[in-house]
């Protein structure tokens, strides 16, 4: 009799483990989550496919229907980052933690999600799309400063995405804009993170996500792809709020947003044509066969056999289709999706974007829209035991924010004080806040105000001298 309650009770816990993890039924096949390691209520599915492999003749096409697979997918491994350059210690790998990642491949093409009602697709949480940066050359969404279990224990279902990068995610030649039906080649990778939305908009109500309200929110490179999807018609009706961080904003006289501007089509094809051809890689059939060591070293090695200094395209293209406009134009003509903006920087980032951005805001204003300014101030903790981190992660340096926007700071060697986490928290909320309500101060409005004409004030997230005060409000804009 005890041997038979033994297994009734056994046979119960199982079917109360499977009740709250169901298997879910999505694009391509059946699939099983598990459990995240701080929140037991938290369910993650990693490496989902959201697109056939990019391989082969799909090499340089836009993202293909995903290839089904047969019984049910346990959802335990991140998936591949896009194929790049090694990563050794020093800078951002020693910052990261870099190491436990899968190997690097052209197979990237993989999403993931962090849940808290997997099944209930009457549950309508919020959806947030994250992009990570990475220069669109390098990065993955699965990053250590990247985990998504505080964003799943914060009510809102976050995604994170690889899409492809470098030559294999951003470059044009005549020939691939010849083979294409809508005359153009290049933003490959914009497409991959479009078609990560389209992936949302049929599948997240599985996970217990609304469709209808989705946050699409990256930093750096990531936050530059976000201007790209704010500006695209073919992300349209995709998302419904936005979050650009470190992306710079719009130019003001001679100051500009930032570095990196958009090549014109017929100069991004010229160049790789120019390359290819020197390869002997002169038609699309000995492009596609061609190693993916010898396309991602090619402009080196043209670069030193010809002392000619040349990088494929390897970024944004303006071609019509994907990218019609610059941001620049985009903002100041009102043809940017008409949705609450945040955007922000840090204090001691690739320059003072505060400029632009505060501009951005008022252009907003002037549009009938609402865009949050932010900064982020805190000098991230050092006790000197990483003698390799250079002095470029000195300070309140560029991606140091990220660490306190996912709360993941268990991840890092820092030394972090009870305010550090503090102002996590707090930065955690508001982001999440802004997913939920359109607003980062939660369901009513509270002391974070857009940035306007009559007040162009950021919200500056820092700690006092006391490491006790996580925030303060109200640091002007430079004039």
């Amino acid at each position: 009799m005890k041997k038979i309650f033994v297994l009734a009770a056994m046979l119960s816990m199982t079917l109360f483990a499977m009740a709250q993890n169901p298997v879910l039924q999505i694009e391509g096949g059946q699939i099983q989550g598990v459990t995240a390691d701080d929140h037991p209520d938290i369910y993650v599915y990693r490496g989902i496919p959201y697109a056939a492999p990019p391989i082969g003749d799909l090499r340089w096409k836009a993202p293909q229907p995903v290839i089904p697979w047969k019984g049910v997918k346990i959802c335990d491994t991140f998936g591949h980052p896009s194929y790049q350059a090694v990563h050794y210690p020093g800078g951002y790998t020693t910052e990261w933690g870099y190491g436990k990642e899968a190997p690097y491949s052209e197979d990237c093409l993989y999403l993931n999600v962090w849940t808290k009602a997997p099944g209930d697709v009457n549950k309508k949480l919020p959806v947030a799309l994250w992009i990570h940066g990475g220069g669109l050359r390098e990065g993955w969404g699965t990053e250590p400063e990247f985990d998504g279990q505080e964003w799943g224990n914060k009510d809102v279902v976050l995604v994170s995405i690889n899409y492809r990068l470098g030559i294999f995610g951003f470059i044009s030649h005549p020939e691939l804009s010849k083979e294409s039906p809508k005359g153009v080649s290049g933003n490959y990778g914009i497409l991959d993170q479009i078609e990560a939305l389209k992936w949302i908009k049929k599948n997240i109500a599985q996970f217990g996500g609304d469709p209808d309200n989705v946050t699409i929110f990256g930093q750096s490179a990531g936050g530059r792809s976000t201007r790209a999807l704010v500006e695209s018609p073919l992300a349209r009706g995709l998302f419904h709020k936005a979050v650009i961080m470190s992306a710079g904003g719009v130019s003001v006289d001679n100051v500009p947003a930032g570095p990196f501007v958009p090549l014109s089509l017929a100069q991004a094809e010229a160049t790789t044509k120019k390359v290819m051809d020197w390869a002997g890689l002169t038609d699309l059939s000995k492009m596609r066969r061609a190693s993916t060591e010898t396309l991602f070293a090619l402009s080196t090695i043209y670069s030193n056999v010809t002392g000619e200094r040349v990088t494929l395209p390897q970024g944004l293209i303006l071609d019509g289709y994907v990218c019609v406009k610059s941001f620049d134009d985009a903002a100041r003509e009102g043809t940017l999706a008409d949705v609450p903006y945040m955007i922000g920087f840090t204090q001691h980032d690739m320059g003072d974007m505060s400029i632009g951005i505060a501009e951005f805001c008022r252009i907003r204003e002037a549009k009938g829209g609402k865009a949050w300014g932010y900064q982020f101030a805190r000098p991230l903790p050092d006790d000197g035991s990483h003698p390799e981190v250079t002095s470029r992660l000195k300070g309140a340096f560029h991606s140091s924010d990220l660490w306190f926007v996912f709360k993941s700071l268990k991840h890092c060697w820092r030394p972090w004080t009870k305010g550090d986490w503090d102002l996590s928290e707090k930065m955690l909320t508001a982001w999440t806040n802004f997913a939920k309500y359109s607003n980062p101060n939660g369901s009513k409005d509270g002391i974070w105000k857009p940035l306007t004409k009559k007040d162009p004030s950021f919200m500056v997230f820092k700690l006092d001298q006391n490491d006790a005060e996580a925030s303060e409000f109200g640091q002007p804009v430079k004039k």
